[in-house]
């Protein structure tokens, strides 16, 4: 009898981690009759069942994993109305994008929404710009998006913080470890949040790992190696190598960027941050960049009020560093030691900051 009980109990205790189903009801009203409605695993990043509107209106039916990440998505729309499987029906307004549901899911709705307004308002700017507009406004265009990602990542952060009790911070999940760096996980893990153990933590983690740093591309083989000399000219044409600094007793960041890259220039000011808290410590910064045009080059690193060494032969993705260094992606860096071996390659946001002060202290 004690045998039996102790089974029951050790079944009971693991009942929580078993895969659990629950069943959906999806429903949804939507003006364009006739159009295709999917019903989304985000997990999967695939549509795991379809139906066409009819009558204004449509609907699932069955079951899934209970707290599944899934979301509507019209054939014709960007836009995923997301929500979670916690077996409270959920009706979706696909004109407006908005749900009503449980609690969590109608809070859930709301937050996206929210953190999508700066990006429907760009959207719809650009839309009525004509090509020859949008080519003389680029540089205000992407200061803009710039200042947008900039709004969604804050949001994100608060999200994490103030949602900590709910599986609500999945869905920021991306923009979380792109600003403070995928080693984030094991602590969120370690905490034992609501949200630590769901599968699409570390589906998000996994891809943010994959976009700083692609484990199996060939540009990591350089970390560990010993550096490559690079001679290039800077803003007035004087000839300038990466042996000037590497190898005099600092750490060099090599950063390689363009003027029209929006995710570089949105970087750069992290990358500032970095430079002038640890450069009396022995950190230097020497920009590599990827332009073509002299005048957006030096332009630009006057707009970002980069205080570092400059150098560039305007070649574009022709340029010397992208052969040399397998660059196929910018933003890219490398972290080069007194010694000129490569330690780190594509520190940004968070990350550059927690590896620096690794290396020098606060």
């Amino acid at each position: 009898m004690k045998k039996l009980f102790l089974w029951a109990v050790l079944v009971t205790a693991a009942m929580p981690s078993m895969a659990q189903k629950v069943k959906y009801s999806v429903s949804g009203t939507y003006a364009n009759n006739g159009e295709k409605i999917y019903l989304i695993d985000k997990l999967k990043d695939a549509a795991i069942d379809s139906v066409v509107v009819s009558g204004g209106k449509f609907s699932f039916n069955g079951t899934a994993e209970k707290d599944a990440f899934m979301g509507v998505r019209a054939e014709q729309k960007e836009w995923t109305t997301i929500f979670f499987n916690d077996g409270t029906p959920v009706v979706v307004n696909v004109n407006d994008s908005t749900l009503k549901g449980s609690p969590l899911n109608e809070r859930l709705t709301k937050y996206d929404i929210e953190q999508d307004i700066p990006s429907r308002a760009f959207r719809a700017k650009v839309s009525k710009m004509s090509e020859a507009e949008i080519a003389a406004q680029a540089e205000e265009l992407m200061a803009e998006i710039n200042k947008r990602l900039d709004r969604q990542i804050a949001f994100a952060n608060k999200i994490f913080k103030e949602e900590r009790n709910s599986l609500i911070p999945l869905a920021f999940a991306d923009l979380y470890f792109f600003d403070n760096g995928v080693e984030e996980y094991d602590k969120l893990v370690q905490e034992n949040l609501v949200f630590s153990k769901h599968p699409y933590l570390k589906k998000a983690k996994e891809y943010i790992a994959e976009q700083l740093q692609p484990k199996d591309s060939p540009k990591m083989a350089f970390v560990g190696q010993q550096y490559s000399d690079l001679e290039m000219a800077d803003q007035d044409g004087k000839m300038h190598k990466l042996s000037e600094l590497v190898g005099e007793g600092k750490w060099v960041l090599v950063d390689f960027w363009a003027s029209w890259c929006g995710p570089c220039r949105a970087e750069m000011p992290n990358v500032l941050e970095a430079y002038n808290k640890y450069h009396a410590k022995g950190f230097e910064v020497i920009g590599v960049s990827f332009d073509e045009k002299k005048e957006a080059w030096v332009k630009a690193i006057g707009q970002l009020k980069m205080p570092w060494l400059q150098i560039s032969d305007l070649k574009g993705w022709q340029c010397a560093a992208a052969a040399l260094y397998k660059i196929d992606a910018i933003p890219d860096n490398i972290l080069i030691d007194p010694q000129g071996k490569i330690t780190d390659r594509a520190l940004r946001g968070k990350p550059l900051h927690k590896r620096l002060n690794e290396i020098f202290g606060e």
